[in-house]
């Protein structure tokens, strides 16, 4: 197995690890489930700058490095929801997009029409990930034990009730409309993963 693919083999591991430390009470959890998180993100960069540098492109890595993405967000997401940072709702219409997404992708390599992730999927993904980073990140470094006290306030205070809410909706739709326009532009692909499915 190539390089890029076992990077995004060990962001799949890392993420149950992410989740633990996030949920746990230990001491230093919330700096341990930081930097977790940030390797694995990193993983995410380095495999995709790797694959495009020395042409590392396989099928597997197509099929799979989007999952290993959507398995890290999904994670950090339904653990902020448990620790009740944010609303369940949006997160269950977001994770049921990229499962419905994630799927219709593979379905389209299966049947080899694959189509290319657009530039406004591009662009939702990039202020999916800003705002993920900033809600995980502010709360994680406000339960930090590291930190000074005016520090961690600060951090607190970023996570404004009505920010993350806001900010939550507008992924959300964000997400919602890019899945629309995926099923528009490939419609005839859509109607034969529908045919089939009811075969």
């Amino acid at each position: 197995m190539i390089l890029p693919n076992q990077l995004t083999v060990l962001r799949i591991i890392l993420t149950p690890f992410v989740v633990f430390f996030m949920l746990g009470q230990g001491r230093y959890y919330s700096e341990i489930a930081i930097i977790i998180y940030i390797v694995a993100a990193l993983t995410d960069w380095y495999d995709g700058w790797l694959a495009k540098k020395f042409n590392y492109f396989t099928n597997w890595g197509k099929v799979w490095d989007p999952i290993a993405d959507k398995v890290l967000t999904a994670g950090t997401m339904i653990s902020l929801v448990y620790l009740e940072v944010i609303p369940w709702i949006p997160v269950a219409v977001i994770l049921l997009r990229d499962i419905f997404i994630t799927g219709f992708r593979s379905y389209a390599e299966h049947v080899r029409k694959p189509f290319p992730t657009s530039r406004y999927a591009k662009v939702k993904t990039f202020i999916e990930m800003v705002y993920l980073n900033f809600v995980l990140i502010s709360f994680l470094l406000e339960k930090s034990e590291v930190l000074p006290d005016g520090l961690r306030k600060f951090f607190g205070m970023l996570l404004v009730d009505e920010v993350v809410f806001w900010g939550l909706i507008v992924v959300m739709l964000l997400t919602v409309h890019s899945a629309y326009l995926y099923v528009k532009e490939n419609f005839n692909l859509y109607k034969d993963l529908i045919k089939n499915g009811r075969s």
